[in-house]
């Protein structure tokens, strides 16, 4: 009984295998577009309106991306979400970094670069220059 039953399991892995063959899979984008669809699940759960049927099409959207066979699309795709969560996730660390630093430094915007310039606090009213473009202003640090 246990031999049919590894046997049909071994089995079952390999078809799956052979069906995922070509196709592009799970990605960065559908993980995300399923914690997409878990939020819009509990919103249609809790409120009534058009969630349920967004939730809906949100899924098939992702198996359909899972069940692709245009991986180069695909990948073309994922690729453009990465690069614009990497611009969030860089905007945000530097934002954090920013507020870890605001006792000690006091932070500037070149008027010409619009570059951000880091000076220390407590230094009164000081000519500053920027290292980007050379335009020198004064600011209160």
């Amino acid at each position: 009984m246990k031999n049919r039953l590894s046997q049909f399991l071994y089995n079952a892995r390999q078809n799956a295998a052979r069906f995922m063959a070509g196709r592009s899979g799970n990605d960065a984008l559908n993980r995300f577009l399923l914690v997409c669809d878990l939020v819009l699940l509990l919103l249609s759960a809790l409120f009534r309106g058009p969630f349920f049927l967004l939730a809906l099409a949100l899924l098939v959207y992702i198996y359909f991306r899972m069940l692709s066979r245009n991986i180069y699309k695909r990948q073309d795709e994922n690729n453009r979400y990465l690069r614009a969560r990497y611009k969030v996730q860089s905007r945000i660390r530097l934002l954090v970094e920013r507020w870890k630093q605001r006792r000690d430094y006091k932070f500037f915007v070149c008027p010409s670069c619009r570059a951000t310039l880091r000076v220390p606090k407590g230094r009164g009213k000081i000519k500053i220059v920027c290292r980007k473009c050379g335009t020198s202003f004064t600011g209160k640090s």
